[in-house]
């Protein structure tokens, strides 16, 4: 299983976050949640976002695509900005055609937001941070109310 390294934004200390886990990620320094950003693909997304406890925003993107290159900087923010409370799971469409051709994947980048697995929000293209975490905000809210 992949494990990614994130940096804390509270102290600062790098922890290794496992793609796959249940519970949120914390650190190991200071307790406090820690952004979960992950990459997935054709073989372990089911495990890697489906089976999530808590929501997962997903990003379709391909690396030839201008405005993804745009969009995943805002999105890393927003994840860390609600780290805690969603899972950030990086697809890239051109190596996992299976997951392209499944979310009918039109229009790079396509964003979903998944609960338990299930698509409770989605939409297509770029946007700057403070909009894109207001969707996953208002995505998110009716599971957390």
């Amino acid at each position: 299983m992949q494990v990614a390294t994130v940096s804390c934004p509270h102290c600062g200390r790098r922890n290794r976050v496992p793609a796959a886990a249940e519970g949120r990620p914390t650190c190991g320094n200071c307790k406090q949640p820690i952004p979960w950003m992950v990459d997935a693909g054709d073989h372990d997304f089911a495990e890697v976002a489906e089976q999530a406890d808590v929501p997962v925003v997903v990003d379709l993107w391909a690396t030839w695509c201008g405005p993804c290159r745009m969009v995943s900087p805002a999105l890393e923010q927003v994840a860390t900005d609600l780290a805690g409370r969603i899972k950030l799971v990086k697809i890239d469409i051109d190596k996992n055609p299976r997951l392209a051709q499944r979310f009918e994947v039109q229009a790079v980048p396509t964003l979903l937001v998944l609960d338990k697995g299930r698509t409770v929000a989605r939409q297509a293209g770029a946007a700057p941070a403070p909009v894109l975490r207001q969707w996953v905000e208002q995505s998110i809210t009716a599971r957390e109310g």
